[in-house]
């Protein structure tokens, strides 16, 4: 990457608020993302992930406050390629042009050198692929494409919008360990993603809307420790003892299972202690380690704008169909 300031290589979102209509899509968002590290952008589908996404490059001007890469609006960045790359849509490339000539088209109308096209496909894994049609390219392949068209230009700050859509495990595995290296050499990624489980082993921090509205913004150790809650699971095969003994003790133990218990108020070492002083026999005791889908259905519980009934049967497949296209549309 080329040599940049910490402010070049900086996102910052202020006040920002956008209506379509009579629907509030963002409503007052601010916050930050730091170069150096991967910040995951999560949300109920209809959230305001991709509005204000697309706000940050320009593509939906902002009723109120403010999008700025570098200190500037997108607008006014004289080489925009160079300064941010950004991954919306996966399927904006035209069917019938190759993929090295989609990526020539852009470097041309940057001037950006030739070689810098072959070096991004080659760090994407389709040097193979370059020479076929667009067309053909599988979900995962188009993604790859699209990603090696934000890195084009070299840029300090990328925005990639549901980057492992479509791709394979071995995708998968691929982008989890790239987005790291990207944020290593001091770039800012903004990764909008719903799979929680792939953030978690990629993401530094989050930053959580809902509603429009920011939820949290925080380290992801952080969030994930307060989830955690200092919880310890237990394995017994005493449960009523072992719930007497630690309800005795202050405890709130909760059953989750004929031999699985959850404790909330005393650490994993007093319970062993209180366990062991009254005889219960026990197999196992540990803190209890939330997971980052866990921590996200927490804090987004209440703002989850499309859910199904508690207790609803399935639709039938058409309706299945219509209602996932429905809320795919919707996800602004």
């Amino acid at each position: 990457m080329k040599n940049t300031t910490a402010r070049e290589a900086t996102i910052e979102v202020r006040g920002l608020r956008k209506r379509f209509g009579s629907v509030t899509a963002v409503d007052g968002l601010t916050f930050t993302v730091e170069p150096g590290q991967v910040t995951g952008f999560v949300g109920p589908n209809g959230a305001g992930k991709s509005t204000t996404m697309r706000a940050i490059v320009g593509l939906d001007a902002p009723d109120e406050g403010t999008a700025l890469i570098g200190g500037k609006p997108y607008h006014a960045l004289r080489t925009p390629l160079n300064r941010v790359g950004a991954l919306l849509d996966a399927g904006a490339v035209h069917p019938s042009r190759r993929g090295r000539d989609h990526l020539l088209w852009l470097a041309h109308s940057h001037r950006i050198p030739v070689r810098r096209v072959d070096e991004v496909l080659e760090q994407v894994g389709l040097t193979s692929a370059a020479g076929r049609r667009a067309g053909g390219y599988s979900l995962g392949m188009q993604q790859r494409l699209g990603i090696a068209a934000a890195l084009l230009g070299d840029p300090p700050v990328l925005l990639l919008d549901e980057p492992v859509n479509g791709l394979d495990p071995e995708g998968i595995r691929w982008i989890r360990g790239f987005l790291r290296s990207l944020a290593a050499e001091g770039r800012a990624v903004l990764v909008s993603s719903h799979l929680m489980s792939e953030l978690e082993d990629s993401a530094d921090h989050l930053v959580v809307i809902g509603r429009g509205r920011v939820i949290a913004d925080t380290s992801v150790r952080e969030l994930l420790a307060a989830a955690s809650g200092g919880r310890v699971a237990l394995h017994t095969g005493a449960r009523e003892q072992a719930m007497t003994v630690l309800a005795g003790a202050g405890a709130t133990v909760a059953a989750n299972g004929r031999e699985s218990l959850t404790v909330t108020g005393l650490d994993a070492e007093h319970v062993v202690q209180l366990l062991a002083a009254a005889a219960v026999p026990f197999s196992g005791v540990a803190a209890h380690r939330a997971s980052l889908e866990e921590a996200y259905m927490e804090l987004t519980g209440d703002a989850v704008e499309f859910a199904a009934a508690p207790g609803a049967g399935a639709p039938a497949a058409g309706e299945a169909s219509a209602s996932a296209s429905e809320e795919s549309g919707d996800a602004r």
